[in-house]
Parts: structure tokens; C-alpha cells; sequence
């Protein structure tokens, strides 16, 4: 993967470096040195980002950036997708996945 490959693959998943990195399991250095052309990303971690990239941008775990999480219990969408998630087993499993590389917000 060059580095323009990889700075289109970053464009496709609407992410930063740091975004990217964290999603890979790495630090922001290393991305930043695939793009540069100083370092080359193996094999192992060209098929990750391909497998980000089918997956679109909502692959990316991205931090809340200043939202208040108690506001967003106001917002009656969450509530009605608080419904179908405890309606639906099925739904509950395909978030759960879903969720998966997304970081907790208490964990922030």
C-alpha cells in the first residue's frame, strides 16, 4: 500500500491518523510514517485497513467529542432504538458486534 493509497483509504473512512491508528491497534507515529513513505504497512495490516474500508467510516471508533451523554437521553431516536434492542435478540446481537470497536464512554 503507498502512501496515497493509504491517504485515500483514510479519505474513504473519514478518519484522522490518530482515528486510524487506534482502530488498527497502533500509534499515530506509525500511520503517519506509512503516509510519509518512511515505513510500509505489512500484509497484516493492509487487509485490516481493505477490511475497514468495505466496512465504511462508521468502522472507525471515534471519541465524543464535548457531547453531553445525559442530553442524549432526551433524544427520543435513542429511545425508540432502546425499544427495538430490547425487543429483538436478534438486533441486540448484530449491535453487540456493531459495538465492538467502539471504545466506552466511561472508559474516556
Amino acid at each position: 500500500m503507498t502512501p496515497d493509497e493509504l491517504k485515500a483509504a483514510r479519505k474513504d473512512l473519514s478518519c484522522t491518523a490518530k482515528e486510524l491508528a487506534v482502530a488498527l491497534g497502533l500509534e499515530q507515529a506509525t500511520v503517519l510514517a506509512w503516509e510519509k513513505g518512511d515505513l510500509f504497512p505489512t500484509k497484516q495490516y493492509v487487509d485490516k485497513i481493505q477490511a475497514l474500508r468495505l466496512k465504511g467510516p462508521g468502522a472507525i471508533p471515534r471519541k465524543s467529542k464535548g457531547q453531553d451523554l445525559v442530553k442524549n437521553l432526551a433524544d427520543p431516536e435513542l429511545w425508540e432504538l432502546f425499544r427495538k434492542l430490547a425487543a429483538h435478540k436478534k438486533l441486540r446481537d448484530e449491535v453487540k458486534k456493531m459495538a465492538a470497536s467502539y471504545t466506552d464512554p466511561s472508559e474516556d
